[in-house]
């Protein structure tokens, strides 16, 4: 039995948006920038998907514009801002996604902006104070926050950050990857300038993605060519893509409310499982264990290293997919467990959770998971055991060769 727990990485299209594809992919296939009847056709797809994004989100129809992904999208948003308003400071986190640092660091590489890097606490939450003081000494700033982590789940309580931005005349952009169809955003109440969104991470198709821009703001294109997306983005439209995202995130509202009560029951549940497991030395990553302060689909797990191998790779022995990093090997975590007070030589492993899991799913995950640590323990026991009479029988030799030169 297959059981995928690595919702965060991707999820598995909705049957309504595989149904909501299907006619763009075999019927209503002309490009969106023909003139003749099909291409309409096409075209007043992606205009019908633009208005339901943005009559969902409290924004304009204008403010949304279809990409192939988030990373498109971060790309594109913050070297555009950087470039369209000049600006020569940029205020961001050592754990954002790698879209977002790496975008920064090249531009800091070019000479274009200086990074500083809010502090952290030891879960990984932002320090407010620590931010207000970083924009009160540097005007011009760009903000670049994520909403939910892609790694621990944390939630940054982005209302609070665009209140200061706004404070002090900065520019915000937040990466609303892994909160997208999964908490309600009503941008018309938030002081937000940008954010993106990828419809894989929300039960849409893969290579479809949107940008926010407030309509206040101007953007240089960096893709040129044919004019689309209002000049914003050229090339031709994923009309599927497009259908299909929006369709995901209609979905995703509908149930909102019931599919996250649902996810947060999975979590707590896995939670309690593992503690009567009994498996010492686990710990919880970030604020992820917690329900108010984090993502409901991710948990993310410290466990003690395996004796030899990884709790990732046998889990997947046993057709369980999740993801994670071990430092257990010298492979090293990653950038984000590496910002937090983690205690070293641990296994981390990310379980994220959908609509379409289940509590015997997680039942067995953690019957599994036990059975691994048993096995390790047995294996632990053999080596040392093995260990022991090597050192004894080597020890019996060498005592009786000292006797035999005694003779």
């Amino acid at each position: 039995m297959e059981i995928y727990l690595d919702n965060a990485a991707t999820t598995a299209p909705d049957p309504e948006v595989i149904d909501a594809i299907l006619p763009f992919l075999t019927t209503h296939y002309a490009n969106p920038s023909s003139v003749h009847g099909a291409g309409r056709k096409a075209k007043d797809a992606i205009d019908a998907a633009r208005h339901t994004v943005a009559g969902l989100l409290g924004a304009l129809p204008e403010e949304i514009y279809f990409t192939a992904g988030a990373t498109e999208g971060i790309n594109l948003l913050l070297s555009g801002a950087i470039q369209a308003y000049d600006l020569s400071h940029v205020v961001t986190s050592r754990i954002e996604h790698k879209a977002v640092l790496q975008t920064l660091k090249r531009h800091e590489k070019e000479g274009d902006i200086e990074i500083s890097f809010v502090k952290l606490d030891e879960r990984g939450n932002i320090d407010l104070y620590h931010l207000e003081n970083l924009l009160r000494a540097n005007p011009r700033t760009l903000i670049a926050l994520m909403h939910g982590n892609n790694e621990i789940g944390n939630l940054t309580d982005i209302h609070a950050v665009g209140v200061l931005a706004q404070r002090y005349s900065a520019v915000f952009f937040t990466d609303t990857t892994q909160t997208m169809g999964k908490v309600r955003f009503d941008l018309r109440e938030a002081a937000i300038d940008f954010l993106v969104g990828s419809a894989h991470k929300f039960h849409g198709p893969k290579g479809a993605g949107f940008m926010y821009i407030d309509q206040k703001h101007r953007l240089k294109p960096l893709i040129y060519g044919g004019g689309q997306e209002r000049g914003q983005r050229g090339g031709t439209e994923n009309v599927p893509g497009v259908v299909g995202l929006a369709k995901a995130l209609e979905v995703s509202y509908r149930n909102l409310d019931e599919s996250q009560a649902k996810i947060s029951k999975l979590k707590q549940y896995l939670v309690s499982k593992l503690s009567i497991a009994g498996i010492e030395g686990i710990c919880y990553n970030g604020e992820s264990k917690s329900i108010e302060n984090s993502v409901a689909n991710v948990l993310s797990v410290s466990f003690p290293c395996l004796s030899a191998g990884s709790i990732v790779t046998e889990l997947d022995r046993a057709g369980i997919a999740v993801s994670g990093g071990s430092a257990c090997s010298g492979g090293g975590a990653s950038h984000v467990m590496q910002a937090l007070a983690c205690e070293a030589n641990k296994e981390n492993v990310r379980f994220s959770f959908s609509k379409f899991n289940t509590f015997d799913e997680l039942d067995r995950v953690v019957d599994i998971i036990v059975s691994i640590y048993e096995s390790d323990s047995e294996v632990a026991s053999n080596k040392a055991w093995s260990s022991i009479a090597s050192w004894t029988w080597a020890d019996s030799m060498a005592a009786e060769q000292a006797s035999f030169n005694k003779i």
